[in-house]
């Protein structure tokens, strides 16, 4: 299989990951899983546990909330494929640092950058998280728009894109 970047989004517990842990696992034997989540409470770490157990040894596991394009260039040499689970959260975690958005859209473009400058695939996890009510706090709204604008930008580089719903996968985009 030749190199792919497939976008995999939806809402919460819409089945993403497993998704896309599925689809690494049945073509590539090379993976490497990604996680921007950084355990803030209980509650996540136990998220966090859950994931590792999901994807078993066979996995290897890097956890970076931030610098994901250095992280994506020192493993894309080594493996076929790198999970990155999620842009949400990575988005989070680089407005909770303070960045602006021009910062954090460079991120986003640096990101994609570095993609296409290295042989392995790329599954990428994003939530959809503006088709809901319009939050009521600006932070919020920043968010919603960061992500929203971000990932219409991968999407626009990106092979195949997969709508989950409810466990079914929508393919906007490419092909199975």
């Amino acid at each position: 299989m030749g190199k792919k970047m497939i976008f995999v989004t939806g809402g919460c517990r819409s089945g993403k990951s497993r998704y896309a842990l599925d689809y690494a696992n049945q073509h590539f034997s090379k993976k490497l899983y990604l996680a921007t989540c950084e355990a803030l409470d209980e509650e996540m770490a136990q998220r966090i546990e859950h994931h590792k157990k999901m994807r078993g040894p066979e996995w290897q596991t890097v956890e970076e909330p931030l610098e994901i394009s250095d992280q994506i260039k020192l493993h894309g040499d080594e493996v076929e494929v790198i999970v990155l689970d999620c842009i949400t959260l990575w988005l989070s975690n680089l407005l909770m640092r303070r960045k602006d958005n021009l910062e954090i859209m460079s991120e986003v473009s640096r990101l994609i950058d570095t993609v296409k400058q290295i042989p392995a695939s790329l599954i990428i996890v994003s939530n959809e998280v503006g088709m809901g009510i319009v939050p009521a706090d600006p932070l919020s709204r920043r968010f919603r728009d960061l992500s929203g604008m971000a990932n219409q930008k991968i999407v626009g580089v990106a092979e195949t894109v997969i709508f989950m719903v409810s466990g079914l996968p929508l393919f906007l985009k490419g092909g199975k």
